[in-house]
């Protein structure tokens, strides 16, 4: 544990950041599953949750939790599957 007061404030920051991805990469996947049920079962609104989907990947990538090719291969993945 840092002694120093700016490097304990830095961990609990740190702390509080890392909470925030993970709930954000949480919300992600759950996007992405909620889009597979859906598809799987014919759902009426299966283009909301492929808009949402799609949003929830772009808004990860761009806060810098996912990379960009996983991004891409995650989106072309649920376009492949929305076109079916």
């Amino acid at each position: 544990m840092p002694v120093i007061k700016s490097a304990i404030k830095r961990v609990k920051t740190n702390e509080k950041a890392e909470k925030e991805n993970i709930v954000q990469k949480s919300a992600m996947r759950n996007a992405i599953k909620k889009f597979e049920k859906a598809q799987a079962t014919g759902s009426d609104n299966l283009e909301e949750t492929f808009k949402a989907a799609i949003s929830k990947i772009d808004h990860v990538k761009s806060k810098g939790l996912i990379k960009a090719n996983k991004a891409s291969r995650d989106k072309s993945r649920l376009t492949r599957l929305f076109n079916k």
